[in-house]
C-alpha cells in the first residue's frame, strides 16, 4: 500500500514539473495556428488544426479549464477563417467548442482511467505481496487447485504437512494426497461456488495416513473454476477425543461394578446373619451341607468386598472453573433457550484452580444441569441457577432449581433405583467421580425445587 502510494506520488510530481513547459508551448501552438489561418488567403480554413492543442491541454487541464479554452479556440477559428462572422457564424461557433471541448474531455478522462488503473493495479500487487507473505508464513496448510485438480499454489506449511520436498505440489494432482478435493470444482454446476467443510482421510507422500480437516471454498475465473482449501491435521485431536471416551467408558464400568459389588454385599449380609442364625439349630450345625453354604457365603463376601478405589488411582490435575462454565454453557444454553428455561450464572471471580479432570468434571455438571431440566418440564416457572464460591477452603458449586423437588431425599444417590430415569446410576456415577477427586455431591433440602451442591478441593 505504501508503496503504491509513493508511485503515484512521484508520478504527480513528474507532471507537475512539465505541466508549465507543456502549457506554454500548447498556447503557442495555438498562436500559430491562428496566425497561419489569418495569413493564409484560400477558402480552407485551418480551425481543425486546433484540436491538436486541445488534445494536449486535455492531459493537464481541469474541466472548467477546457472549456474556456475550447471556447477560445472556437473564437480564433471564426475569426480568422475565411467569411468570418456570417450569419451562420454564431451555429458554427458553438458546433466549434463542443467539438473542441469534447476532445479535450474524452482526452482527460483517458488519462484519469489511466492513472487510476496504475494505481489500482500498484495496490493489487501491494495486496497480492501482502497476500503471499501472509500464506507462506501460515502455520495451516493452504493450496488452491485448478479445474484439472491440480495444485497451483502451495504453501510451506502445506509441503510439511503431506511430507513433501518444497515447492514440490505445484502442477501434481491432488488426488494421492486428498482424494476428498478430487472433482470438486467439476460438481460445483452452472457456474454455481460454493464452500463447506470436511473430515475426511488424507495421506502423506509416504502412505501414512491422517485425519484431514479440510475448510474449501471453490470460485470462478477467466482461465476456468478454482479450488483454494485449508488443510489441518486432526489426528492429535482423534486420538485425544478417543482417549477420553474409552477413559469415560472405563471409568463408567469402573463405578458400574462398584455398584453390583455393593448390593453383592448387602446380600452377602444378610445371608451371613441367617446362616448364623439356622446354625443354633442342632439339626443343621453338623450338616456338611450348612458348613459349606457357609464357607461359599464368606467366599462371595470375600470377593465382593474387594472394592475398586479410583479415589487413589485417579490422577488429577489443575482445573480453570471459568473454562469449564464457559464449556457447559456452550452445551446447555441452546436447548435451555428453546424449553424457555431461565438460566442463572451466579460465579465469583476469581475461582482458583480445583483438583480433578476437565472432562469428568464437564460430564459431572452436565448431569446435573440436565436433572434440573427434567425436573421442571411439568412446572410453571422454570429457573435454574449455576452459583459458585469458596467457602472454608472448598470451592462449593450449587445447581439449584425450581423443579418438582426430591420426594425422597435418602435414596438420591443409590444406584439402579427402581423407576429412576435412564439407567438410574447418573448421580451415583457422577458423586463417585467428584469423591474420587477429594470432593463431595451432596443435596440440600430446598422448600420449592431441589439444589445439588459439589464440593471440590483447591489445587
Amino acid at each position: 500500500m505504501a508503496q503504491a502510494r509513493r508511485g503515484v506520488v512521484k508520478l504527480a510530481k513528474n507532471i507537475t514539473k512539465s505541466r508549465a513547459g507543456v502549457l506554454a508551448a500548447n498556447t503557442a501552438l495555438i498562436a500559430v495556428i491562428a496566425v497561419l489561418d489569418w495569413k493564409t488567403d484560400t477558402n480552407l480554413s485551418l480551425g481543425f488544426a486546433y484540436v491538436f492543442p486541445m488534445l494536449i491541454a486535455g492531459y493537464f487541464l481541469t474541466r472548467w479549464r477546457i472549456l474556456v479554452l475550447a471556447v477560445g479556440c472556437a473564437l480564433l477559428r471564426e475569426m480568422f477563417s475565411p467569411g468570418a462572422w456570417q450569419a451562420d457564424a454564431f451555429v458554427g461557433l458553438v458546433q466549434a467548442g463542443f467539438a473542441y471541448f469534447g476532445v479535450g474531455l474524452f482526452v482527460r478522462e483517458l488519462v484519469r482511467a489511466r492513472q487510476q488503473a496504475l494505481e489500482q493495479s500498484a495496490l493489487r500487487q501491494e495486496a497480492e505481496a501482502q497476500l503471499r507473505v501472509l500464506i507462506d508464513s501460515s502455520p495451516a496448510a493452504i493450496l488452491t487447485l485448478d479445474g484439472d485438480n491440480r495444485v497451483l499454489l502451495a504453501n510451506e506449511a502445506t509441503h510439511r504437512l503431506l511430507g513433501c520436498d518444497p515447492g514440490s505440489l505445484a502442477g501434481q494432482p491432488v488426488d494421492p494426497y486428498l482424494p476428498v478435493l478430487s472433482g470438486v470444482t467439476g460438481r460445483e454446476g452452472a457456474g454455481r461456488c460454493f464452500r463447506s467443510t470436511v473430515e475426511c482421510t488424507g495421506r502423506k507422500q509416504n502412505g501414512e495416513p491422517f485425519l484431514a480437516q479440510v475448510w474449501f471454498s471453490t470460485y470462478r475465473t477467466m482461465a476456468g473454476p478454482r479450488l483454494a482449501a485449508i488443510v489441518c491435521d486432526g489426528s492429535e485431536e482423534l486420538r485425544d477425543r478417543e482417549g477420553l471416551s474409552l477413559h469415560a467408558m472405563m471409568t463408567t464400568s469402573q463405578i458400574l461394578v462398584m455398584a453390583l459389588l455393593h448390593e453383592i454385599r448387602n446380600l452377602c449380609a444378610a445371608a451371613t446373619v441367617t446362616h448364623a442364625n439356622l446354625g443354633r439349630l442342632h439339626q443343621l450345625g453338623s450338616s456338611e451341607d450348612y458348613r459349606a453354604l457357609g464357607t461359599l457365603v464368606k467366599g462371595l463376601e470375600k470377593i465382593a468386598s474387594s472394592e475398586l478405589r479410583l479415589g487413589s488411582e485417579r490422577a488429577t490435575v489443575p482445573v480453570d472453573l471459568h473454562d469449564l462454565f464457559e464449556e457447559l454453557r456452550v452445551l446447555i444454553e441452546p436447548s435451555f433457550r428453546e424449553a424457555a428455561v431461565g438460566l442463572s450464572w451466579k460465579v465469583c471471580q476469581p475461582l482458583p484452580l480445583v483438583r480433578g479432570d476437565h472432562h469428568a468434571l464437564l460430564q459431572v455438571f452436565l448431569n446435573l444441569a440436565q436433572n434440573s431440566f427434567r425436573a421442571m418440564t411439568d412446572v410453571e416457572r422454570k429457573e435454574l441457577t449455576v452459583a459458585a464460591s469458596v467457602e472454608q477452603d472448598r470451592l462449593l458449586i450449587r445447581f439449584e432449581d425450581t423443579g418438582r423437588g426430591v420426594p425422597v431425599p435418602d435414596r438420591l444417590f443409590q444406584p439402579l433405583q427402581p423407576g429412576a430415569e435412564a439407567t438410574g446410576l447418573g448421580l451415583y456415577v457422577s458423586r463417585a467421580i467428584v469423591r474420587s477427586f477429594a470432593g463431595d455431591l451432596h443435596y440440600e433440602h430446598r422448600p420449592v425445587g431441589s439444589c445439588f451442591l459439589v464440593q471440590l478441593v483447591p489445587s
